[in-house]
């Protein structure tokens, strides 16, 4: 029997790129409803549209547009469809967030905790249901130092900002009905993009390090950013969306964390040292006091001039290790392993550089 899907987050990158990679392994989907705001109804079915281009094994009759809103009780959809879903549907991908590490607290807030509470309610009323995908983050651990294991969440830990804040109270919410349907939750590390083509729909993350040195570049000297003893952890989109998609179909029990996150990675002194080489063919030299460049950063014309946001310092300081054996252990058989970071780097440094004026890829800085 053919799985009955719906994906919060549509036509988002990870919502869209989900179900791109979903029909290319051919996972059994009798149909595919996407929760859609109104405004973005006609970007939806275009990149429906793209995705059954694409893709041979889907057509445009096995997805079904449904306008609505998380952040609205009962997600804003029509009564009728409300029943017709209860009956259907087997799998949730609740992947509508904001995900930027700017955000103000009443926007994050009321999209990523209220909204996720609106999805809980919702998906306690579907009666065919199988799996509830919950697209968290590895740093709910906020300001946690040490070794972080996926069992863990709530530690009395502090945020570094309010992404991390929002983004750990609505994994709490969705911890709290774990008794009530089957639930996995997806805790990626930091994105970056595909392991072999490099594409990204937006440079933040390990790409303001790019966007840094791009303006460095002019100087005869490029030093390091502080000690750089914390861990760096960048972690390539198709691995998170196979690990995702294969964890979310499999026979393991529910009711599990999984850290996708690298379970061999880098410090960040090492990742600064191997992204200017590949990017700029140099060596760092020297050490800037992280000090330095957290008063800098505070200055808006030099973040913006660097077209990077201040929120990313804290994680070139906070030294956390997140323990991903869970993950390794359920992902073991099928084939799918996280790709060492200097692998990935050629392809993503081609991308950067064929793609970094492109407007819509670089975000406003604040």
């Amino acid at each position: 029997m053919k799985n009955i899907y719906f994906f919060t987050g549509f036509p988002g990158f990870i919502a869209s790129s989900l179900i791109r990679r979903m029909a290319q392994l051919d996972y059994p989907a009798g149909h595919i409803y996407l929760l859609v705001l109104p405004a973005m109804r006609q970007k939806a079915e275009a990149e429906i549209g793209g995705i059954c281009k694409k893709a041979e094994n889907i057509s445009k009759e096995q997805f079904t547009v449904i306008e609505g809103d998380i952040t609205k009780e009962g997600l804003s959809i029509e009564e009728g469809m409300r029943f017709k879903l209860a009956e259907e549907v087997t799998h949730v991908f609740h992947l509508a967030a904001i995900y930027d590490l700017a955000v103000k607290r009443d926007i994050a807030w009321r999209v990523n905790v209220t909204g996720t509470e609106n999805v809980n309610q919702w998906v306690k009323t579907l009666k065919a249901l199988k799996r509830y995908v919950y697209f968290s983050t590895a740093y709910v651990s906020g300001k946690r130092e040490g070794r972080i294991y996926e069992h863990e969440l709530d530690m009395g830990q502090t945020f570094k900002n309010h992404y991390e804040e929002s983004k750990f109270e609505a994994e709490k919410r969705v911890r709290d009905i774990m008794g009530e349907v089957p639930v996995t939750v997806i805790r990626p590390g930091i994105v970056k993009g595909h392991s072999k083509t490099g594409e990204t729909i937006k440079f933040d993350g390990i790409y303001f390090l790019l966007n840094t040195l791009t303006k460095f570049k002019i100087f005869p000297v490029i030093p390091y950013f502080g000690e750089g003893t914390a861990e760096g952890n960048f972690v390539p989109v198709d691995y998170i969306f196979d690990a995702t998609l294969y964890l979310a179909h499999a026979h393991a029990e529910t009711g599990k964390t999984y850290h996708l996150t690298d379970p061999h990675s880098y410090r960040m002194r090492e990742l600064y040292k191997m992204v200017m080489e590949a990017y700029l063919g140099r060596k760092p030299h020297g050490t800037i006091p992280l000090s330095v460049m957290e008063w800098l950063f505070s200055i808006k014309a030099f973040r913006k001039w660097l077209n990077a946001e201040r929120e990313a310092l804290e994680y070139f300081t906070c030294k956390a290790e997140y323990d991903c054996s869970t993950a390794q252990k359920d992902l073991e058989g099928s084939g799918i392993s996280c790709p060492d970071f200097k692998e990935t780097l050629p392809a993503m440094v081609r991308f950067y550089e064929a793609h970094k004026d492109d407007r819509d890829k670089q975000l406003k800085i604040v």
